[in-house]
């Protein structure tokens, strides 16, 4: 069990920046457009975000080359990224609820997702090893 233990950091986190990753991928200039942002900046986006989930998933099999300094490369791509969700966007809105003043709500999801970052970047794989 407590082999597992570590993936249920590890399969969250890379299912959310893989999910949001590859969908900004696939149409950039449609959600450059919906966001009202420059689409290099949703390319870079979007890449960081799959980057991230991508490593931490190969950052966790045991044997894998460099799995240490691929968590922590990890957290680094996606710590940015919800830094700047939640300056750009979410803040200072803590309640996910869209709201009037905040149409895709709050920051409170971001800011777990920054904690998750982080971990990665100050405990890469050690944790499980």
């Amino acid at each position: 069990m407590q082999a597992l233990a570590p993936w249920l950091l590890r399969l969250p986190f890379a299912a959310v920046f893989l999910y949001h990753g590859l969908g900004k991928l696939a149409a950039p200039a449609e959600m450059a457009a919906g966001m009202n942002a420059p689409v290099m900046m949703i390319v870079l986006v979007g890449l960081a975000e799959t980057l991230a989930g991508i490593g931490a998933i190969v950052g966790g099999i045991k044997g894998a080359p460099k799995r240490d300094l691929v968590t922590r490369l990890s957290g680094l791509a996606a710590a940015p990224v919800m830094m700047g969700a939640i300056a750009m966007v979410h803040w200072p809105r803590w309640s996910f609820t869209p709201s009037e003043t905040h149409p895709m709500g709050g920051m409170e999801f971001q800011v777990t997702m920054l904690a998750l970052a982080i971990y990665f970047i100050v405990t890469g794989a050690k944790e499980e090893a």
